[in-house]
């Protein structure tokens, strides 16, 4: 197959070309050839490379775990390892869940309370601030 030049390689991936130049600088992406000219060429490899890196990334995946991952697929079985990444982003996801349904309580109740009653009411407090003297 004839190799794909970086604009080729971009338009195949759905991605710009700034995008693949940004994966080789973070050392996620190398071209595999280079023509007589000196432009970068890359093959299947690369493309589904990319759409990898994509991929993770749009499932949540820093570009450091993408690399993880990376280099974990180079082993003969990395099962275990990439099976240990996937849970340790997991985990991280479900803490960020949890955080937000804190914050989801929290903007609920003060919607609820706001301007109500005779209790002091966040609306109350933000006026309070706004007569604030900073420091």
């Amino acid at each position: 197959m004839k190799p794909f030049s970086i604009g080729q390689l971009a338009h195949s991936a759905g991605v710009p070309t700034s995008t693949v130049r940004y994966y080789e600088r973070s050392g996620l992406l190398r071209p595999d050839d280079r023509s007589d000219s000196n432009y970068r060429l890359y093959d299947t490899r690369s493309l589904e490379r990319l759409r990898f890196i994509r991929s993770a990334q749009g499932v949540g995946l820093s570009l450091k775990e993408v690399a993880e991952l990376l280099r974990l697929t180079g082993d003969e079985s990395p099962c275990d390892e990439v099976m240990a990444a996937l849970r340790r982003r997991l985990d991280g996801v479900r803490a960020k869940l949890r955080d937000l349904k804190r914050v989801e309580r929290t903007l609920t109740g003060a919607l609820d309370d706001c301007c109500k009653g005779d209790s002091p009411s966040l609306c109350h407090q933000v006026a309070n601030l706004k007569n604030r003297k900073c420091p």
